[in-house]
């Protein structure tokens, strides 16, 4: 399917130069996402299939400041939705979560996104097939680098002795993150009964 394949630079969409017009502000928390996040708070950025329960799993973890959800790890500035669906921007449905580490570590947020979905299905969550919907950790030092690969071998490991195959997932620095329109923030909370297509794999992640 093409938008299963990475596009080359060449051939992303052109996108824009102005960013979304969001209001910034956490839907449920009230607390803003955009401006203002207290110095002693950490940031890491998760793609785990479609953003709307994946941001759902993460601001009812105790420890989470605030969350938000995006576009990275593509070509195109400042992609729309819609242009992120066609598979040509190159950017994956991301959560950005900010969280207290005194209260939560990015080690049990690790343990979260690797339980909620299968890393091992490429391009796709279940049913929900394209670039858009990949696993990624979009990492911010290289100490986080360092501990998420760390995470990866560790779940690989597991994953291997319940008969699953290898971890797809990918491991980058985080270049830039897009804020996706505001009816996708919080999306759950605005719209209980949405859609929600998060499924892990029933393995755990132990000893992280």
């Amino acid at each position: 399917m093409k938008n299963s394949l990475m596009p080359t630079a060449d051939q992303a969409l052109p996108g824009r130069d102005e960013e979304i017009s969001i209001s910034g502000i956490h839907f449920v928390n009230g607390r803003s996402f955009k401006d203002n996040i207290p110095a002693h708070m950490h940031k890491a950025v998760f793609g785990l299939g479609c953003f709307w329960g994946a941001e759902r799993l993460f601001w009812l973890i105790e420890g989470v400041y605030v969350t938000a959800v995006g576009y990275a790890a593509g070509i195109t500035p400042n992609p729309s939705y819609e242009e992120v669906c066609t598979g040509m921007t190159g950017h994956n449905e991301v959560v950005l979560v900010v969280y207290d580490p005194e209260l939560v570590s990015f080690e049990q947020l690790l343990t979260v996104f690797w339980e909620a979905h299968d890393p091992t299905q490429g391009m796709r969550q279940g049913n929900d097939v394209g670039t858009q919907y990949r696993s990624g950790i979009y990492v911010y030092s290289g100490q986080q680098q360092v501990i998420a690969e760390t995470s990866r071998q560790m779940y690989q490991k597991a994953l291997t002795e319940s008969g699953y195959g290898q971890i797809t997932t990918e491991i980058l620095s985080l270049s830039h993150l897009y804020f996706a329109e505001e009816y996708h923030q919080q999306y759950l909370a605005k719209n209980p009964a949405g859609y929600c297509g998060l499924r892990g794999t029933s393995v755990k992640l132990s000893g992280l």
